[in-house]
């Protein structure tokens, strides 16, 4: 019989886990240090429950942290029952969740303490890109603890009660909680974009078990696919009118119109998510210039630029996506990169990362230009020239350099202005320029798109495309890591 009690911790575990699963491992332990009257404090479980269970038949091992045991603070035994249980997930790939509630290091263990976060950080370390590493956050997740949680995959934080910082809010020079609440899930989603998803506890458990149930159990043996249900050439006959809220049309490409969007509120010009496509989970990316509620009416609209925060946000989970050989869709309408002074000083490294993200991931990468892809920013987006399979475009896509009216404006400058009717000599140099150097069609003839396809064929061609790329194998030269 486990010395642990039923707490909000293992409550937390047998909600997420199905009925009767979860097998605790070191209920027994609790912590060792002596110093500080230690001795006659009761730890049990040292303050954080361990084990495995299954979520849907799938095995997982989850730990979670109670902050009724020195508040959740990590000691030495505490960090240690967490790395162990990353050993045995290694051994038998298999994902990783934890659940957080912690103040943070236990200071009466000091150096004790440290090391054996440091442990921790390096079974995460030897974990990542191997099995997937999921963090919800419930309560506190402070100073070193937030640097685990930045460390995982996948983040799920509580709306209300969650507090994840590095830094407490009132201990930044210059600011205090009330005036900006740095620790909040509303500023770690949309300003940070540490957070994946924010929801309450229920929500949170039941988001949990829907990722881990479309994810790969490791980097080797695929468990995510599922039956599909769904007619593979299902017509989407209103797809085309979706060219601005990609969000929508991923939905509506996808299995049972299934999306699992990721960071959501940070950098929405950039899409990032699952769907489904014959029963395959999906990584899809794709460029956003409108939001609509559920009732149709447009809620935001954003430029169709490549953002520093954006680029980031879509390399990160490219990389993810490779690591675990799931396939990419790319939804492009990009005309170029954001101009301004704020931005200046991190685009350029920020889209380079996203464009060896996409050169350098070796799963079946599928583009299809929606609207505009123009200049370096579409080659950054998974263009056919730095490695994408398959490249289609619909019927009035544009694909070149730049917009035909400003290319003809610098092209024929000195005949426009002396032109009688400068106006329709642009419009007629423009339509020109188009067919010639900056539509779908031109760009097909030269090989960089495979297929111009009507926007209503687009889940059926896009499925069609990935089973066909479904036995892929690319090698690469031999080299220790990118530095990019």
């Amino acid at each position: 019989m486990s010395n642990s009690t039923q707490t909000s911790a293992s409550n937390r575990i047998h909600a997420l886990l199905d009925e009767n699963s979860f097998v605790e491992v070191g209920g027994y332990v609790t912590a060792r240090s002596t110093d500080f009257n230690m001795s006659a404090k009761e730890t049990p479980a040292d303050g954080v429950v361990t084990g495995y269970g299954t979520i849907d038949g799938c095995l997982v091992y989850v730990y979670s942290q109670d902050a009724s045991v020195l508040g959740g603070s990590v000691g030495e035994m505490h960090a240690k029952k967490i790395t162990k249980l990353y050993n045995m997930a290694m051994k038998t790939g298999a994902p990783v969740i934890g659940l957080v509630d912690c103040a943070g290091l236990r200071l009466q263990e000091a150096t004790d303490a440290l090391n054996g976060f440091g442990e921790l950080y390096m079974s995460q370390t030897l974990a990542s890109g191997v099995i997937p590493q999921i963090t919800a956050v419930f309560g506190a997740c402070g100073g070193g603890m937030a640097v685990s949680a930045a460390m995982a995959d996948f983040t799920f934080m509580e709306t209300k009660g969650g507090k994840l910082f590095v830094n407490a809010p009132n201990a930044i020079s210059e600011n205090y909680a009330e005036k900006c609440n740095t620790a909040s899930a509303d500023f770690q989603s949309k300003e940070t974009g540490l957070v994946d998803f924010t929801a309450e506890g229920d929500e949170i458990l039941t988001g949990i078990r829907i990722l881990v149930s479309i994810l790969p159990a490791n980097n080797k043996d695929d468990l995510s696919y599922s039956e599909c249900n769904d007619d593979l050439n299902r017509v989407c006959s209103d797809l085309s009118n979706y060219v601005g809220d990609t969000t929508i049309a991923l939905t509506q490409i996808s299995d049972e119109n299934f999306f699992m969007e990721t960071k959501k509120d940070y950098a929405p010009s950039m899409v990032t998510g699952f769907i489904r496509l014959n029963g395959e989970t999906i990584g899809c990316v794709a460029n956003k210039t409108e939001a609509y509620d559920e009732s149709g009416v447009k809620t935001a609209q954003y430029d169709a630029v490549l953002t520093a925060e954006g680029c980031i946000k879509a390399a990160e989970f490219v990389n993810f996506c490779n690591a675990f050989n799931i396939p990419l869709l790319t939804l492009v309408n990009v005309k170029g990169y954001e101009a301004t002074k704020c931005a200046e000083k991190a685009i350029a490294k920020a889209s380079a990362k996203l464009t060896y993200a996409f050169a350098n991931a070796t799963v079946p990468k599928v583009t299809v230009v929606i609207g505009n892809a123009f200049g370096t920013a579409y080659l950054t987006m998974n263009s056919k020239s730095i490695g994408s399979d398959v490249v289609y475009a619909w019927e009035n896509a544009s694909i070149g350099m730049m917009d035909a009216e400003s290319a003809a404006k610098i092209m024929y400058a000195d005949e426009i202005a002396k032109a009688d009717n400068g106006k329709a000599l642009i419009t007629e140099k423009a339509e020109s320029y188009k067919q010639a150097q900056s539509s779908a069609v031109a760009a097909a003839k030269r090989g960089y798109v495979d297929d111009i396809i009507d926007a209503s064929e687009t889940r059926a061609r896009v499925a069609a495309a990935f089973e066909m790329l479904f036995t892929k194998n690319e090698d690469r030269p031999a080299k220790k890591h990118g530095t990019i």
